[in-house]
């Protein structure tokens, strides 16, 4: 019965620190931004009337879905308009 005891007791030792463990490791990974994901823009200039919907980007790139139905695709670089799509009904 001694030894059932301290098996009982270094299981519950062993699986405190492992959620202690798991729990430190989740809000270390979710603190700190992924690697390799470039910068997001401070801000971007979006047509007069334009409301943004989603966003998305690429390496070189920024694309903004509006809510009348177009995709406005700016340089991340020099944050011009590059180039605007219109998604037809």
């Amino acid at each position: 019965m001694r030894l059932l005891k301290w098996l009982v007791i270094g299981l519950t030792a062993t699986l405190i620190v492992g959620v202690m463990a798991i729990t430190f490791v989740i809000v270390l990974r979710l603190s700190s931004p992924a690697p390799g994901l470039p910068p997001l823009p401070q801000a971007i200039d979006l047509p007069d009337g334009a409301v943004a919907q989603a966003f998305t980007q690429g390496r070189d790139w920024i694309a903004v879905v509006t809510q009348d139905d177009r995709i406005l695709i700016y340089d991340r670089a020099s944050g011009r308009l590059r180039q605007t799509l219109t998604i037809a009904p």
